[in-house]
């Protein structure tokens, strides 16, 4: 699969399917592999919004996915913004 950019939680179910299916794992192997029952992974995935970040985080690593977190760059010809800061974290 490609980037994909997601904006909002109501994209992550669809995306963790694909990302799922793409990995040639059904609902029961990733399940297994996390330690949890199917049935908790399909409300996972149905509700991926609502789930903490270490069990998202968890997922993605089984199935191989990676979260890059970026800002978006300013619009073209806006000499108002202050310059970029380095922050030490």
């Amino acid at each position: 699969m490609s980037n994909f950019t997601v904006r909002t939680p109501d994209q992550l179910p669809q995306l963790l399917q694909a990302f799922r299916k793409e990995a040639g794992l059904t609902q029961a192997e990733a399940a297994l592999r996390m330690g949890v029952s199917q049935q908790t992974l399909s409300a996972l995935e149905r509700n991926a919004e609502r789930v903490s970040v270490e069990r998202l985080m968890r997922l993605l690593g089984i199935l191989g996915v990676e979260i890059v977190l970026r800002k978006d760059a300013p619009p073209p010809g806006n000499s108002d913004e202050a310059p970029s800061t380095t922050h030490p974290w």
